[in-house]
């Protein structure tokens, strides 16, 4: 978390003790009970009142010749090293920097939740920084990891905004550990799509803290348990911050076959006639039925297994029919429910569930082209495209246990 007193409106000001001190930050070292990582980087710097519009951390790259390095330093094992990753076998990797280390992690306007940060004269603001640290970290076809970062920004109150609650077994009332949590709002073509993740502690558990002040979210999870049965996703609309939403009672699919689905399909990129290199990164989305009549996409959290980030690259060829002439190729899998969400409305501090839908379970998948290691540049034109169809042209179903290849995504004006 940054504390600031006033705001610039023009320009660049710094904090000068993390110029002098820089500080390493363990992204991945939750606390207990589901608490929030808070980590304050800095505080009570004096500067101009004003707009502020965005925001920039600058990374101490490995091999530094600054003599500004944190005082202590968990990538000590590999070297001269100060971002790394550390995995559950307790090994240490070193995370790859792109511009990152001399153009810093940049937070431009569209990610500064509720636009520009505003300070009068005399004020106190607390503006808090959410990386997302699962999102961020891409491993690359050589086995290096490399950070594309994910962050959002915006004014908060640590004590009034979070989320929280628990997720448990409709029919047990046991917790659901390890299943996935997102808070999610409308873009402007009114799907939604995830602000923030976190996975549920060992007794079920989630919050999200602190969030921008003033901020209703839509609340989305899934799970697989541990016999294998994946339960429907749950998706609770309306939720402002500042809420205890209390138990989620997730409800396990049935039938024959009770796992999770799989969508499958192949991501082109040509350059005219030639091929491009990408980054694509893919998503999958639902639709619900909300209050009123209205609908709304809603992207799902992906379950365990899937392969969404994907690098188009000419060592993947395409098939030799119905792909563009020249374009590389590369497969993505998402692994999701194979049922319609369970969806509830938040008010008066309870939920209201609907039952979820009969029928079809249909899916959209979305792919984003970016330049590779560009952290989000687009690439191609359009650089989003989607597709509801299979690869016989039918609407794009999913059945529990079974794998559905979706229609070929196929980018063009890639350069």
């Amino acid at each position: 978390m940054l504390r600031r007193t006033t705001i610039p409106p023009v320009g660049w000001n710094s904090f000068p003790e993390l110029n002098a001190q820089p500080v390493q930050v363990d992204l991945l070292n939750l606390p207990a009970n589901a608490a929030c990582l808070l980590k304050q980087l800095g505080s009570n710097t004096s500067l101009p009142a004003g707009d502020y519009q965005q925001i920039r951390l600058l990374l101490v790259s490995s091999n530094s010749s600054s003599s500004a390095v944190p005082a202590s330093n968990a990538c000590a094992t590999l070297g001269p090293v100060f971002n790394c990753v550390v995995d559950s076998n307790n090994n240490t990797s070193e995370l790859q920097l792109s511009s990152q280390a001399n153009t810093g992690l940049k937070i431009p306007p569209g990610q500064v939740v509720g636009g520009p940060i505003h300070v009068g004269e005399g004020q106190t603001v607390d503006i808090n920084i959410d990386f997302n640290a699962c999102a961020s970290i891409i491993l690359e076809g050589n086995g290096r990891l490399r950070l594309k970062p994910t962050l959002t920004a915006g004014v908060v109150s640590t004590n009034t905004t979070g989320i929280k609650g628990q997720v448990v077994d409709s029919v047990t009332s046991q917790p659901i550990a390890g299943a996935t949590v997102a808070l999610e709002n409308p873009d402007k073509s009114g799907a939604d799509r995830i602000f923030m993740e976190a996975v549920t502690d060992s007794g079920g558990r989630f919050s999200f803290c602190p969030l921008p002040m003033g901020a209703v979210f839509d609340v989305v999870v899934d799970a697989v348990g541990n016999t294998g049965t994946a339960y429907n996703a749950t998706v609770v609309v309306n939720v402002p911050g500042g809420t205890d939403i209390g138990t989620l009672a997730l409800v396990g699919e049935t039938g024959t076959a009770t796992g999770p689905g799989k969508i499958q399909g192949i991501v082109t990129a040509p350059n005219g006639t030639t091929s491009a290199d990408i980054d694509a990164s893919t998503s999958a989305l639902q639709t619900v039925s909300l209050p009123g009549g209205a609908t709304r996409p809603v992207t799902l959290s992906l379950l365990q297994g899937s392969v969404s980030n994907v690098a188009v690259q000419s060592a993947a060829p395409c098939p030799a029919t119905g792909s563009p002439t020249g374009a590389f190729c590369a497969q993505y899998t998402l692994v999701v429910p194979a049922s319609n969400p369970n969806v509830g409305t938040f008010s008066a501090g309870k939920i209201t569930y609907t039952s979820p839908a009969s029928g079809d379970v249909l899916y959209t998948v979305e792919a984003d082209a970016t330049r590779p290691i560009s952290g989000s540049a687009a690439i191609c034109s359009p650089s989003s495209l989607t597709t509801n169809l299979d690869t016989n042209g039918m609407p794009l179903k999913v059945t529990a246990g079974l794998t559905t290849t979706a229609k070929q995504i196929d980018f063009a004006g890639c350069s």
